[in-house]
């Protein structure tokens, strides 16, 4: 009985381990890993290294006397006493400034693609978001040739991520591996998370674990907060650019006993000046005003671990024309167009785990998500309003146990329940829309692996849509081969699902003229997805090279088709009625030149057509082809660090035109973008500053008609690049060690 009150009663957090086996992550002051560190037990001979992302695993009888030691070149020796088993290890090494003849020969790299992991996935840490201004989400991604982020609009500052040439709503977007950001939050949501407060991004293309859910069809990213027990006391970052945009962040972390510890975070933000570049009447970017907090708690205890916490955010922005902007021949000089995007969000987590046997080959162990969020959004587009008002709680029940060495089960059941109520003032009205839907389902989850050279996942989830009233299965499967250490090949297929709410995730075409005409009856999206990757680690003059290739394709069965292409005056969201497809190809090299210098290159092509109107074409607004240099160079002793980036990003199709009075081009041109910075680094601070967008391009004329925005032909969502010129920056962060 006290078994099964505890499998209820726990809520999710990282899995705990089994007696007998230690692990755990050894970082530098900085929190990277360090690659390579030994670790073992003091007084003995066997010595253990730490891979690519500072992990370890040393085996050993409990002893409370045992002492573990750890040592890397460069950095002080570090002797840890180890009471329990149970407990996951972060170890943080200073360096050893007083050897003033160490040089530090390498240092990991700011995104790691792990060679162990059976999913093809990336994880950017903070080495990597600190290569750029990095102040959210949305801009973590300037250094990464995977993934691009795009304005949906010229004037409300929205912004979607693409992964594999589709937008991020086909991404299954997550913090602290549950679902987040849905539904309106999914089209300013990337702006929501600050850039210091991320420890780490986490990246996985096409199908993955249906334990998270069905709903990933190109790749999920997951966005990982720092911990309260394996973060710094105190950071401050603060930022300010030419733009006139200010920005200050702190967080703190305290340990209350050696069971509970609690993080602090604070962001404030606001963006208040005017800029009208290209002298069109309207903003060229929205004037904003964020303030975000966040309490996360974490408490640990024998076999039992928690973690808890809440968010809440406030959001405001406002964009369109101004009496500084309007020019005399303005046409409604005296009645300008204006728009308000008003936020207010608040966010509540709990994850628990228990062990229910500890024995070495099976570690099982049972845990329980369950999270909520509420987000309170009204929006005024000139005479157009629309509020909406979400809610969602999510919960999720998992058993994980080992089945021997080299099989692994998992299972679990799952509830998700999205409510949207929504007030909506239009010119032109729209049909009435469905509202809410609770999902309930559960999955099965077998892997095999033979020594880490060869792992294969299966998994199968069944689900049921109260809002289609119809159940629908999940099949998945990944494989992983290495026949040397270093190639690595990569196998995935999987079914994805997705329900849309049409204006909770397109409120952006408000800024717009065109009419908003939604098909009644629309089925639940669902895609194939397939991919293929290898990768090549090959030593070369004592470095290593690194080669990856990789293949994916997503075939639709249905998908919610947004067609701007049948009128130019309105915009029409319907079922697929015949194909729709992407498929994405991308080449990655990268190698560290000399001592310090790294240096990447990539290429994307991607090919994404749908059918609009019986006619298959190439999806709008999106570049065929995507190409990347990146280089980086460290000074010994990381006191000076130089980064350079070059996008190049291809052209593509724009949007039908209408053929008697054709407003824009058939097609938008290419276009490069360049981005660099330099940053200083002492014992406990760095100072950096940088220039984004160097080269000065924008999209000329982002705004159709914008002399005359009441008018029909008033379109601000025909954006392919960027509205704003080049920015300078300059910023402060400071660490308080332990």
């Amino acid at each position: 009985m006290k078994t099964i009150f505890l499998f209820i009663s726990l809520l999710f957090s990282p899995l705990l381990f089994a007696k007998g086996v230690l692990k755990g992550y050894v970082f530098d002051s900085q929190k990277q890993p360090l690659i390579g560190a030994n670790v073992f037990w003091e007084n003995t001979k066997d010595v253990v290294i730490t891979n690519d992302e500072g992990y370890f695993e040393i085996s050993g009888t409990p002893h409370k006397d045992h002492m573990l030691e750890v040592n890397y070149i460069g950095f002080k020796n570090k002797v840890v006493h180890i009471h329990s088993f149970n407990d996951l290890q972060t170890i943080t090494l200073e360096e050893d400034n007083e050897l003033g003849e160490v040089v530090i020969e390498k240092t990991p790299p700011g995104t790691i693609k792990s060679r162990t992991s059976l999913l093809h996935s990336e994880k950017i840490t903070t080495k990597e978001l600190h290569r750029a201004a990095c102040c959210n989400l949305s801009e973590s991604f300037e250094t990464n040739p995977s993934v691009d982020v795009s304005f949906s609009d010229a004037v409300t500052g929205a912004k979607q991520i693409q992964l594999l040439g589709l937008a991020g709503t086909y991404v299954q977007t997550m913090t602290e591996n549950y679902p987040n950001l849905r539904g309106p939050a999914s089209i300013y949501g990337l702006d929501y998370i600050p850039g210091p407060w991320m420890e780490s991004i986490q990246i996985s293309k096409g199908a993955a674990s249906v334990k998270n859910g069905y709903e990933s069809i190109t790749g999920q990213m997951n966005v990982e907060y720092k911990k309260p027990n394996g973060t710094e006391p105190l950071s401050l970052n603060v930022f300010a650019s030419d733009a006139g945009r200010y920005e200050a962040n702190a967080d703190a972390s305290l340990i209350l006993n050696d069971k509970l510890n609690t993080g602090l975070f604070l962001h404030y933000s606001n963006e208040t000046a005017s800029h009208d570049d290209n002298n069109d009447g309207f903003l060229d970017s929205p004037k904003k005003h964020q303030f975000n907090v966040m309490n996360r708690w974490h408490y640990m205890s024998g076999r039992y671990a928690s973690q808890f916490g809440f968010k809440v955010l406030q959001d405001y922005r406002t964009s369109g024309q101004t009496m500084h902007t309007l020019t005399p021949s303005a046409v409604n000089k005296d009645n300008p167009y204006e728009i308000s995007v008003n936020t207010n969000r608040g966010e509540f987590y709990t994850k628990n785990s228990y062990i229910v046997d500890e024995a070495e080959d099976r570690n099982g162990n049972v845990a329980l998500i369950f999270t909520g969020s509420y987000h309170d959004q009204k929006s005024q587009y000139a005479a157009n309003k629309y509020n909406v008002y979400g809610s969602n709680l999510y919960a999720s029940l998992m058993y994980e146990t080992g089945l021997g060495k080299m099989n692994q089960l998992s299972a679990g059941v799952s509830m998700n329940w999205d409510k949207y109520n929504q007030s909506l003032y239009l010119a032109q009205p729209i049909t009435d829309q469905p509202n809410e839907e609770t999902v309930t389902g559960g999955y099965v989850q077998y892997t095999f692996n033979k020594d880490d050279k060869f792992i294969a996942l299966a998994g199968l989830r069944t689900d049921y849509s109260s809002l289609h009233k119809k159940a629908f299965v999940t099949p998945r499967l990944h494989l992983k081969y290495m026949p040397q250490p270093w190639v690595n090949m990569r196998a995935s297929a999987g079914k994805g699902y997705r329900t849309v709410f049409v204006m909770p995730e397109n409120s952006f075409y408000l800024a717009s003229s065109r009419k908003l005409e939604i098909a009644s009856n629309l089925a639940q999206e669902s895609a194939w997805n397939y991919g293929a990757s290898v990768s090549f680690y090959i030593p070369v003059r004592g470095e290593e090279l690194t080669v990856s290739a990789e293949w994916y394709r997503t075939d639709f069965d249905n998908q919610v088709v947004t067609d701007v292409d049948s009128d130019p005056h309105a915009v029409k969201f319907y079922n697929l009625d015949g194909k729709s497809y992407a498929n994405s190809f991308q080449v990655e090299v990268s190698y560290p030149l000399f001592k310090g210098f790294n240096i990447l290159g990539a290429y994307r092509w991607m090919n994404v057509k749908t059918e609009y109107g019986g006619k298959l074409m190439k999806k709008p607004l999106v570049s065929d082809y995507k190409a990347m240099v990146s280089g980086s160079y460290e000074t010994p002793l990381k006191k000076w660090v130089f980064d350079l980036t070059a996008q190049f990003n291809g052209g593509g199709r724009m949007p039908t035109p209408n053929a008697e009075n054709p407003l824009w081009d058939k097609r938008f041109d290419a276009f490069t973008i360049l981005n660099a910075q330099i940053t200083k680094n002492f014992r406990t601070w760095s100072v950096y500053a940088g220039a984004e967008n160097i080269t000065d391009f924008k999209q000329k004329n982002p705004i159709v008609s914008a002399d005359n925005p009441f008018s029909s032909d008033f379109d601000a969502t025909m954006v392919w690049g960027p509205t704003m010129g080049r920015k300078f920056y300059v910023g402060f962060r400071y660490t308080l060690g332990k």
